[in-house]
């Protein structure tokens, strides 16, 4: 095993057209947590690279040479006799033992508890997407649509993509969890509940409604899906949603844009951290921001000032001060007696959004 590490000890760590992201890592222990290709081996390489290289070992945990238990022994003795301050295991499995150390480094796709700093790494919002670009112009929300948020699809050739999504997803999901996430594509902004995913899935393939549910969970769990609870009603069917609309372009043949676009304004709320909810006739509801925001692409300002009339009643109860209406590219502010009523474009509300919330 030592002759393991110290290979990995002399390489040179190379981590091509790294770009910044928000979150960073800083001198505290810290376990990065994120999806498949969120970016987390880039960002402990990229800190990594910022220290001088006698001082780290990085360590890739999926290396099929490894075995835990030689590990386990190997692993402390080598970082003090070569005093390795830095110790990076990327793709980290609780088996492996820990140790006191200057900084330990750890990624995961799954949060365990641990005494670490968790820093949480989301694929890329809007702004993080326009770094990724090379110019910023009106093909960059097109780009965004077809990309989606995982950095890596900025160098895969155009062709490939969706294969490439599809192999990512194969090799980080177990089979079930796979075909879970074909059916939850086919389904995004819908009220699903599990027995709703079990119902479609049995019909496929042999499986159970206890397996059924805890490969489910794991999906939340890690980020693959998101769902959205209906306001004051937490036992209501959630709204399900993807990590990234990438996933169901990848993974479906279907093309309703309108579905696409409301998981995109999910996408950047969850993002951002703001709590949100869903109620009837309503997208998204904003408690502490007082507004109410709806997915509408390709709205206009009469039949949104009919949608808002449906919705005075909720307006009225919860104190809404204002409803936007996130759109492809139309921009306008309408005269409403009891709300204050606009039209955004996704680009500039995404950006907007952001800077409020930072």
């Amino acid at each position: 095993m030592n002759t393991l590490l110290d290979e990995y000890y002399r390489y040179d760590l190379h981590n091509p057209g790294f770009i910044e992201r928000k979150q960073t890592i800083s001198e505290e222990h810290t376990l990065v947590c994120g999806i498949a290709q969120s970016g987390k081996s880039s960002l402990i390489k990229h800190y990594l690279l910022g220290h001088k290289k006698a001082t780290y070992l990085y360590l890739d945990c999926r290396d099929v040479r490894l075995n835990i238990d030689e590990l386990n022994r190997a692993l402390e003795p080598f970082c003090r006799e070569n005093k390795i301050a830095i110790l990076a295991l990327d793709n980290y499995r609780e088996e492996i033992a820990l140790f006191e150390l200057g900084q330990i480094l750890l990624t995961s796709e799954i949060s365990f508890e641990t005494p670490f700093q968790t820093l949480r790494l989301d694929l890329l919002d809007y702004e993080e997407f326009l770094a990724f670009e090379n110019k910023y112009d009106d093909t960059a929300l097109n780009h965004f649509f077809q990309l989606g948020g995982f950095p890596a699809m900025h160098r895969i050739p155009s062709e490939e993509r969706l294969l490439y999504l599809q192999k990512i997803l194969t090799r980080a999901l177990e089979p079930i969890e796979f075909s879970i996430l074909m059916q939850a594509s086919k389904m995004v902004t819908q009220k699903v509940s599990a027995f709703n995913l079990y119902e479609r899935l049995k019909g496929e393939r042999k499986i159970s409604k206890d397996k059924l549910y805890l490969h489910l969970q794991s999906l939340y769990d890690r980020g693959y899906l998101k769902s959205l609870d209906k306001f004051n009603h937490p036992s209501a069917v959630k709204k399900l949603y993807l990590c990234d609309i990438a996933i169901k372009q990848a993974l479906t043949l279907q093309k309703h844009f309108g579905r696409v676009f409301e998981n995109l304004v999910f996408s950047e709320l969850d993002k951002h951290g703001v709590e949100c909810y869903y109620d009837e006739g309503i997208d998204f509801y904003l408690p502490s921001k007082a507004q109410i925001v709806l997915a509408s692409p390709f709205a206009n300002e009469h039949a949104l000032f009919k949608k808002v009339e449906a919705l005075e009643a909720f307006i009225v109860s919860n104190r809404v001060r204002e409803v936007i209406a996130v759109t492809m590219n139309l921009e306008s502010t309408l005269s409403h007696p009891i709300s204050r009523i606009e039209m955004i474009p996704f680009a500039q509300w995404a950006l907007a959004d952001q800077e409020e919330t930072t």
